[in-house]
């Protein structure tokens, strides 16, 4: 199995990229599933970020869960569209005999993902849990033991340890998604596990809401949307728009979706699963709105952001407008020029700064 993971790339392919698209977490599952009988049992996948698992493994019943477009146009092109993987846990079908997961950053995602699995079990089914032993939170053992059963865990090999687990317990409905009240609006929103700042609205979103522009803006994009509150305030100011509402997360997708329906606008916005709206057409938006993350999973730099900042200018008019918000130290006003040609701090506060930038004509 290990043989495979030389040809698992990354997603979005770089050039001369250092980054590995697995880890020691990947190579110690790998080992130690390749002594187990895996022939006509019914696999589950989850988490798997580019691959390195499923593509590993013998072709059989498997099936493969992300809630990232990344993870999922990685793994379609590692195993060249041999696994396409679901992007809904409602998707989930069936009893699976072994659950391999990675295990997530975000425990909330991990508690609705094991919440769901109760569904999906029966009472041999066997769960192995990969991480890497300085991202392994002690409230993973917790929850798996509240959701699946008692656990047992392998040796550390290079800083990495898998978990181990058995269904024990019952079928349970999952406590996701959440429904939060956000300061200026009247309707309850609905986010779920999966969502950036999924209890409360972040301080940084907070200070972009005030900052939204108003103006004769015909095409919005929201891009890196999470819960779509940006675009719904861009729709308040800006009625007669058309709403894009874009995102990497299904779940942060699905969120926008139903909380955009929830303010009952006469119209239908467009969402578009992708990353970093990828591949769209040219010259076709007036604003883009854009809070940048700035790390993938555990790997933390501006590649992101800068991926969105170049796919904001491709797809803006002439005269379009692109709106940043980021923390000050990021200096994204310097990035923004160098891609542009001119980028102005409109606003800051002790810790937040908004940029604007104009597509030249």
């Amino acid at each position: 199995m290990l043989n495979n993971l030389s040809k698992i790339q990354r997603y979005p392919f770089v050039q001369n990229d250092q980054l590995k698209a697995w880890n020691s977490a990947d190579e110690l599952i790998l080992e130690t599933i390749s002594e187990y009988e895996l022939e006509y049992k019914r696999i589950l996948v989850i988490n798997d970020n580019f691959g390195a698992i499923c593509c590993s493994l013998s072709p059989g019943d498997i099936t493969v869960y992300v809630d990232s477009y990344i993870s999922s146009k990685a793994i379609r092109l590692n195993s060249d569209n041999k696994h396409i993987p679901i992007t809904n846990l409602k998707d989930l079908s069936g009893i699976y005999d072994y659950v391999f997961i990675q295990i997530p950053k975000n425990l909330s995602f991990f508690e609705d993902i094991l919440s769901h699995l109760t569904k999906h079990l029966k009472a041999d089914s066997k769960l192995i849990y990969t991480s890497m032993i300085k991202h392994l939170a002690k409230n993973s053992f917790d929850l798996i033991q509240k959701y699946i059963g008692n656990t047992s865990t392998s040796l550390a090999k290079k800083k990495a340890r898998l978990i181990f687990s058995t269904f024990e317990k019952e079928a349970i409905s999952s406590p996701y998604p959440k429904k939060i009240k956000i300061d200026g609006f009247d309707t309850v929103f609905i986010n779920h596990s999966n969502v950036f700042s999924r209890e409360k609205l972040d301080i940084g979103s907070r200070f972009f809401l005030e900052h939204i522009p108003k103006g004769e803006f015909k095409t919005i994009l929201d891009l890196g949307c999470a819960n779509g509150v940006v675009g719904i305030k861009a729709k308040l100011n800006n009625p007669s728009a058309n709403i894009i509402f874009n995102d990497e997360s299904m779940m942060a997708i699905l969120s926008a979706k139903t909380n955009y329906n929830q303010f009952f606008f006469d119209d239908n916005a467009q969402y578009s699963f992708s990353n970093c709206y990828e591949d769209q057409s040219e010259s076709s938006v007036d604003l883009v709105l854009c809070n940048p993350p700035f790390h993938q999973v555990h790997t933390i730099g501006d590649f992101i952001a800068m991926e969105m900042f170049k796919n904001a200018k491709k797809v803006l008019k002439p005269g379009g407008k692109l709106v940043v918000i980021g923390n000050s130290h990021l200096a994204y006003q310097v990035k923004l020029k160098k891609i542009f040609g001119n980028s102005k701090i409109t606003a800051t506060n002790k810790k937040f700064m908004i940029i604007n930038c104009i597509k030249s004509i």
